[in-house]
């Protein structure tokens, strides 16, 4: 049997060249795409066994690019690879038909890992977010929050809401995300404003109430 064969979807080149780097030793990369219309038709040119997709992408999420391939390629697996650990991101994706959804925290070696294991048929979830995807499956629990406290947000603006809330700094998060500084503080003040809240400590609150944080 030969390599597992794998498609990058994400919007950052330094985050496709930092997994290519990574996994490439152990995995044929055989495409990457930025955004969703790319995706679909990279996905559908290459036939690959697994796409490694980040959940937010400039022109829609992950879960678009999933519905729009999975009658042409019902053999090919998606694993979400992303910086979000939101509720409501997960259960989207894996909803929409991933086999499973890894954060940027995890390392070269696990990630590639999880690949194989995905390409095999296996679920493979970040430790923490296993909890909340079986809750959400097996009751009628609602562990998203409600969307339309979010949808008043932009992808970006829900990213840099996830790390801030969790204790990031401003320059973290700026490093996390491949973002300015200025730019998050940007984002922050805009997430502020259209939740109505007054400062961190609010929104890390607010956060907390609606399970977005871990």
């Amino acid at each position: 049997m030969g390599r597992t064969r794998v498609v990058l979807v994400d919007d950052h080149s330094l985050v496709r060249s930092g997994v290519r780097s990574e996994l490439g030793d152990r995995l044929d990369i055989v495409g990457e795409a930025a955004d969703v219309a790319e995706a679909v038709a990279c996905i559908k040119e290459t036939a690959p066994d697994v796409v490694l997709l980040d959940v937010h992408l400039p022109s829609g999420t992950g879960d678009a690019v999933i519905q729009a391939v999975h009658d042409d390629l019902p053999d090919t697996r998606f694993l979400a690879l992303s910086v979000s650990d939101a509720p409501d991101d997960v259960i989207r994706v894996i909803r929409a038909g991933a086999r499973g959804y890894v954060t940027k925290s995890i390392s070269g070696e696990e990630l590639a890992a999880a690949v194989v294991r995905v390409a095999a048929g296996d679920a493979v979830f970040s430790p923490r977010l296993a909890g909340f995807v079986l809750d959400a499956f097996t009751s009628d629990v609602v562990v998203a929050p409600e969307p339309s406290e979010l949808d008043v947000l932009t992808p970006r603006e829900r990213e840099v809401l996830q790390l801030i809330a969790r204790g990031y700094t401003y320059r973290e998060a700026a490093e996390e995300l491949f973002l300015s500084v200025k730019t998050i503080e940007t984002h922050v003040s805009a997430v502020l404003r259209k939740l109505q809240l007054s400062n961190r400590r609010e929104l890390t609150r607010w956060a907390s109430e609606r399970r977005l944080l871990p």
